[in-house]
């Protein structure tokens, strides 16, 4: 009897353990629906946290922090001298008031914007297309492997990100309702923020009129936006408050041969008709592509160019909205290509924030193309989320112990109280004076040319941050340093080891050591180090090398 009554059991048992996991899953589907921003939004921290100290502070990250260093007067000042507007610098001076100059820190600053710009990108699919579409535009921006770089520097690029997406989604409410005037202040604050942020902003002010003026060509009340007053007292009022700005923008430019001669601009390598593809790659897959197949290297771009295409031709919306968001995408990047021809400056960080609309582009897609073509959806998002992930890949490779922070803390430990440092580039310098624990002034070394002209850095660019010490930083002769210690610590470009030559008859090398890309030697000055039995011994070897 029991034998033949365990499967009646089982028969009432099973439904109603297969109805409470229908229920649970239901349940757990309804869960995921309402809170699903918080996923993606931990997938971008965890991405852009990972790895977050592993490269050592560059040049352009260490001009960032020498210019935070002085008050909101001299900053505005110096700032006016840079390359770029002064809103980051400020910014970035409260957080270290706040939290302190340790790497992690400073670097979570850029990490913090590059979060919010998912929460953003989020958003604004959320808004111009399906909640499908809008998480699967998370994840992908979570994932842009551009976005994570410099969310990962102690640059500006991701805060300009956030205004930028901010700003184009303050555009959309305002054109999907414009009697709400309040979305059109937004509109002009953020903007005016990404104004003080990078003179870029002013793609995005083309890529905006650009949309409103192709909607215009449609007979549908939403064509009307551009004509409206309001739109117009808006940008009115961002060139308002961007004017406090125009003077020092205005002597930058009059002082362009300044910047080229300090290296800070003009120093973008020249563009020819593969640059544009390897841009696409770069931005992807964090690697120009060149070394790819001919077939492979126009591959990835050719998709990107059919799913923006085919999006913006498949929208029959009132308001286009797929058109703004290939505009947004596209125009700059096609723009800072055509005049890269005549003065080159198409370079990957000063495109990212554009580069976020890629991967809503593809989410969009993607999400339309399911109802139709499931399987043509499923392999574009194969091929977008794969190239992603070699991105991530190429971003993580970041070898710790071969970094020019090593090769600081290498000198730092071998310090004695009266050595002399010297770098051989500003870039190095700027690097290095970061990662500094002796009591000593690094040194730039600065030699006169051949005919006597001066290399010293002028008072634009990077050198308007130095030059107010011009004599306590610049060496323009080794044999002019003071004795101290009779230890001379030199510190240049691994691969060139003449930028110091010649050095010195009397100087003898005692060491070396190598570490991201840099190169430190010590250097005795013989005839004045005493006390030190080896030293003696090494500088009484007549014909000793220095170098």
């Amino acid at each position: 009897m029991a034998f033949r009554r365990e499967p009646q059991l089982l028969g009432t048992a099973e439904p109603g353990i297969a109805l409470r996991l229908t229920r649970d899953t239901q349940r757990l589907i309804a869960l995921l629906r309402a809170y699903w921003l918080p996923p993606i939004l931990l997938l971008a921290a965890a991405t852009r946290f990972y790895n977050l100290t592993a490269a050592a502070i560059w040049g352009d990250e260490g001009s960032s922090l020498l210019l935070s260093r002085y008050g909101l007067s001299d900053l505005w000042v110096h700032a006016a001298h840079d390359v770029h507007p002064p809103l980051y610098f400020m910014l970035l001076r409260g957080w270290i008031a706040l939290f302190g100059d340790g790497i992690f820190a400073i670097r979570s600053f850029s990490a913090w914007p590059g979060i919010v710009c998912v929460g953003l990108g989020v958003w604004l699919v959320a808004q111009i297309a399906s909640r499908r579409a809008a998480v699967l535009a998370g994840f992908l921006l979570a994932l842009l492997p551009t976005a994570v770089r410099y969310s990962q520097e102690v640059r500006m690029y991701a805060l300009l990100g956030v205004w930028l997406l901010g700003a184009t989604i303050a555009l959309v409410y305002w054109v999907r309702q414009p009697r709400r005037q309040r979305y059109l202040v937004y509109y002009t604050l953020l903007m005016s923020a990404a104004f003080y942020t990078h003179y870029f902003t002013a793609l995005c002010v083309l890529a905006h009129w650009s949309y409103l003026l192709l909607l215009r060509l449609h007979a549908t009340p939403p064509s009307r936006a551009i004509n409206r007053p309001a739109w117009w007292l808006a940008n009115a009022a961002i060139v308002m408050l961007f004017a406090p700005w125009l003077p020092g923008l205005v002597d930058l430019l009059q002082h362009i041969d300044q910047l080229k001669a300090s290296g800070d601009v003009g120093w973008e390598p020249s563009v020819d008709f593969s640059s544009l593809p390897s841009m696409i790659w770069q931005l992807l897959t964090q690697d120009d592509g060149e070394t790819r197949s001919p077939l492979l290297f126009a591959g990835l771009p050719l998709l990107v160019l059919g799913v923006a295409g085919m999006l913006a031709w498949r929208d029959r919306s009132p308001w286009r909205w797929h058109w703004l968001l290939v505009i947004y995408t596209a125009l700059p990047l096609l723009l800072v290509f055509a005049v890269s021809f005549v003065s080159p400056v198409f370079i990957e960080r000063y495109l990212t924030a554009y580069a976020l609309g890629l991967p809503l582009i593809f989410a969009i897609a993607v999400d339309q193309l399911l109802a139709q073509a499931r399987v043509l959806a499923l392999a574009i998002l194969l091929l977008f989320g794969g190239a992603e992930v070699v991105g991530l890949n190429n971003n993580a490779t970041v070898d710790s112990n071969d970094q020019i922070s090593v090769l600081v803390d290498y000198v730092n430990q071998r310090y004695v109280a009266g050595d002399r440092i010297v770098t051989s580039d500003l870039l190095w310098y700027l690097s290095y004076v970061y990662y500094n624990r002796t009591d000593a002034q690094p040194l730039l070394y600065t030699p006169p040319t051949s005919a006597g002209v001066s290399t010293r850095p002028n008072a634009y660019g990077f050198g308007t941050l130095i030059d107010q010490q011009a004599d306590r930083v610049y060496l323009d002769r080794l044999s002019a340093l003071p004795v101290g210690s009779g230890r001379v610590w030199l510190i240049g470009t691994a691969d060139q080891p003449d930028e110091f030559a010649p050095l010195p008859a009397h100087w003898r090398k005692t060491g070396e050591f190598t570490a991201g890309g840099v190169t430190a030697r010590l250097l005795l000055m013989c005839g004045t180090v005493q006390g030190q039995a080896s030293a003696k011994a090494l500088c009484s070897q007549p014909g000793k090398p220095a170098g």
